[in-house]
């Protein structure tokens, strides 16, 4: 971590010595003097300072001393440490060689602010005094403002969402002299205990503000018409943001062809022509067929609205069905290339149905376990209907003995393939969707998980996974 201090503690001490201060007494023949304060407590270094190294002087008095007693994080006021806040900023213009400000905008900028760390400031207020009739004077001044709290402001930064805070009266302790009194000192102390709920912030990020989020360009037949002839009709398409379904090229510009009729064409690019490369729950950017070397912060910061944790949204588009997959959105305070999503199941391509012998017919969208059988014994999973997705061969023709464990009721071998899904007939396994066979996309929730998987032809994989090019995803701030 770079080194920063802003002094934020300090301020609060010095607020806490500007309330102590102004403060006033009348002695005996009638005359106003103004009771000094100091930052420190009576210890034998100081009070041999304001001496001045002499036993035989007394230090002066009145006068009071301000010092710290205590500095500990108060967990009552903690929250989502994670929480950044944004401000967009616009300044006036500012003529530096006229030295005045101009009608007319200046520099924009994107304020993130960190959420602070919440603390409690103990602090003690010694008033010194010769007699008891001081001690009264000033006691009764500083006492009837506490009724029981001060409101203080350590700075006029109108961003500065930690400036006011409270200082709150404790104790009173009125003399610190025992009973005899004592003779070595005509000093007598009465001390004040003051608390401040204060706040820690760490520093703020201060941006340029983003203006160009994303370009839409809408291609249509002219020669069909157009609005001054006033003959366009239902031939001039008019503005269409979706999707089309069509080829997608990867390269180190990854591009996307829509192969549609002219007139309805849309060709959308995202900022920058970004992909998005998914990895179950990760999002990372996909630039010039890099992924991941672009922090989500230089694409929020460009798109309109206010980005919000957990609130803000990711759509992406599934080429092969034409879907939209969403979910909510987060960037890994860890790690900001990289996009936390929240997905809306909801949102999910529909199941596909594989018909069984056995299963539910509800269920036909549905496996119930992903298995390994060179790895696991099914045996205490034959119930009626039961799916697996099989993730490695089992069985051979030429095997005349296999496994036990998946045999039949007769004594029969499995022989089945990886990425097979079998049934449980009652008396056998059954292959109900036969990899080597089937081309189709196809889509099956896991049960065990509910997490969806796809089929491509040749491999499953989570349904949400893979890249998106430039065109089929964006993002929605406000949600």
């Amino acid at each position: 971590m770079q080194h920063f201090y802003d002094g934020q503690i300090r301020r609060y001490i010095t607020q806490m010595i500007r309330l102590m201060s102004n403060f006033s007494y009348k002695d005996s023949k009638g005359k106003l003097t103004q009771v000094p304060v100091m930052y420190g407590d009576l210890t034998r270094q100081v009070s041999s300072i304001i001496r001045e190294n002499s036993e035989n002087k007394l230090p002066s008095a009145p006068r009071m001393a301000v010092y710290v007693t205590g500095l500990e994080m108060d967990r009552t006021r903690t929250s989502d440490s994670s929480y950044v806040n944004k401000l967009n900023i616009r300044e006036r213009a500012y003529d530096n060689e006229g030295k005045e400000y101009l009608n007319f905008q200046g520099k924009n900028y994107t304020v993130e602010r960190l959420m602070p760390t919440p603390y409690k400031l103990t602090m003690k207020v010694d008033v010194w005094s010769t007699n008891t009739e001081q001690k009264l004077q000033i006691l009764e001044q500083i006492l009837v403002l506490f009724n029981p709290s001060l409101e203080i402001q350590t700075t006029d930064n109108y961003i500065d969402w930690t400036s006011l805070s409270v200082v709150d009266l404790e104790s009173v302790t009125f003399s610190s002299r025992s009973i005899p009194v004592g003779v070595d000192s005509e000093i007598d102390v009465a001390d004040m205990t003051f608390s401040t709920p204060i706040y820690l912030s760490p520093p703020v990020k201060v941006k340029r503000l983003g203006v160009v989020a994303s370009i839409i360009t809408s291609i249509f037949d002219e020669s069909k018409g157009d609005i001054e002839l006033g003959i366009s009709g239902p031939d001039l398409n008019r503005f269409d943001d979706s999707i089309k379904v069509g080829t997608v090229s990867e390269g180190n510009d990854i591009d996307r062809d829509v192969n549609t009729d002219i007139e309805s064409t849309v060709v959308t690019t995202t900022y920058k022509n970004y992909g998005a490369y998914v990895d179950n729950n990760v999002v990372q950017l996909v630039n010039k067929g890099q992924v991941g070397n672009i922090i989500w912060d230089e694409l929020i910061e460009a798109q309109p609205g206010q980005y919000q944790a957990d609130i803000s949204r990711i759509h992406l588009t599934k080429l092969d069905t034409d879907s939209t997959i969403t979910g909510t959105i987060a960037v890994n305070e860890l790690n900001p290339r990289q996009l936390i999503v929240n997905w809306d199941l909801d949102s999910f391509p529909s199941n596909s149905v594989i018909s069984g012998p056995a299963r539910d017919t509800n269920s036909y969208t549905s496996i119930d376990y992903i298995i390994d059988p060179t790895k696991n014994n099914p045996t205490n999973l034959k119930a009626n209907g039961i799916r697996i997705l099989l993730l490695a061969d089992i069985g051979n023709a030429d095997n005349t003995d296999g496994a036990d464990a998946w045999k039949a009721s007769n004594g029969e071998d499995l022989v089945a393939s990886a990425n097979d899904i079998i049934e449980w007939t009652g008396s056998k396994w059954q292959i109900v969707f036969d990899a080597d066979t089937v081309n189709d996309i196809t889509y099956i929730t896991n049960l065990t998980t509910n997490v969806q998987y796809r089929w491509d032809g040749n491999d499953w994989l989570k349904s949400v996974d893979g890249l998106y090019p430039r065109g089929t995803w964006r993002l929605s701030l406000d949600g």
